[in-house]
């Protein structure tokens, strides 16, 4: 039996029927293992070890019901708070919600202080402070889009003019948070890029518009640098975006041969940081984000597919 700890956002606030780290946590408990949680504002260093408060949780798995998940109300059950080394853990989750703000950059260097001799972290704390989700995708210069990262609203007119159409993304925010479509002639070009750059203080992320997002973009979880299972999200209405957050459907799908090339050449680097469980989008045969703070999609897959993939997650942990 191992103790396995989860940094999540409070508890109460996780959706059981969508959330990958209640899907993880579940799995845990159904293969005998203990499940304990925490929150990033709850760690400490207290003689040069990282501590944290810890909760034991038991959860009532979800059902599968006409094709969607439903949870038991309630569906966790908290113990006492207690005070303990995560040394004392055999695997930690670290699976707080973006966006990376100074609570959760500190929380990494708090996760320095385990001995990964006798812990397991997943992600790897400095993995994770390396791997901005949007700019770590840039070194995969095979496999991305013409992108640009600028806080010049010059520079980033005469991109979007050379290409027609382009996206423009905030580089800490989650779920298609501030993600905007831009084109040269839209009358409001300046104040959008001044907006999203606080007046050309902050950069952000501004890539060629791949019509292909019309067909879905596709995110497909990794382990240990493995494909494991792949979703397809689709824009609903007139959204553009193709985030669950953003009211987007998703659907079965298989991982092509391109795909499985960018996944290739992304493994050794995912490998190389500790960053072992991630999430990459696709659109179009392009690769668009590397997502390592809490990759989301397990429930869907898992639904759509038949499949567990958080038993092979903490299979994995297991080995």
């Amino acid at each position: 039996m191992l103790k396995l700890a989860f940094i999540i956002d409070p508890i109460a606030k996780l959706d059981p029927g969508h959330d990958t780290s209640v899907a993880l946590m579940e799995a845990a408990q159904a293969l005998g293992h203990q499940v304990w949680v925490t929150q990033a504002n709850l760690l400490s260093v207290i003689a040069g070890k990282a501590w944290a408060q810890l909760e034991r949780v038991q959860l009532q798995p979800v059902e599968l019901v006409a094709g969607r998940w439903v949870a038991k109300s309630p569906w966790y059950e908290l113990g006492d708070r207690t005070n303990a080394p995560l040394e004392s853990m055999d695997a930690v989750f670290m699976r707080t919600d973006p966006p990376v703000d100074v609570t959760y950059l500190y929380a990494t260097y708090i996760l320095d202080y385990i001995d990964k001799a006798k812990t397991l972290v997943v992600n790897n704390p400095q993995g994770l402070r390396a791997a901005n989700e949007k700019m770590y995708a840039l070194q995969f210069t095979n496999s991305i889009p013409e992108t640009i990262v600028s806080p010049d609203k010059q520079i980033i007119r005469q991109f979007v003019e050379s290409k027609g159409a382009a996206i423009l993304k905030p580089l800490g925010n989650k779920a298609g948070e501030g993600i905007l479509y831009l084109e040269p002639s839209d009358r409001n070009f300046n104040s959008i890029v001044e907006l999203s750059t606080l007046q050309g203080r902050v950069p952000v992320m501004v890539q060629t518009f791949l019509p292909a997002a019309k067909e879905g973009d596709k995110r497909i979880i990794l382990l240990d640098g493995e494909p494991i299972g792949a979703l397809n999200r689709l824009s609903s209405g007139n959204e553009f975006r193709n985030n669950m957050a953003a009211g987007g459907t998703v659907a079965s799908t298989a991982i092509t041969d391109r795909e499985q090339e960018i996944c290739a050449e992304v493994a050794p680097l995912l490998r190389r940081d500790g960053l072992y469980f991630v999430g990459i989008d696709v659109i179009g045969g392009y690769l668009t984000e590397v997502n390592v703070t809490s990759p989301t999609g397990i429930r869907e897959i898992d639904r759509l597919d038949g499949t567990n993939l958080g038993a092979r997650v903490i299979q994995w942990v297991q080995r």
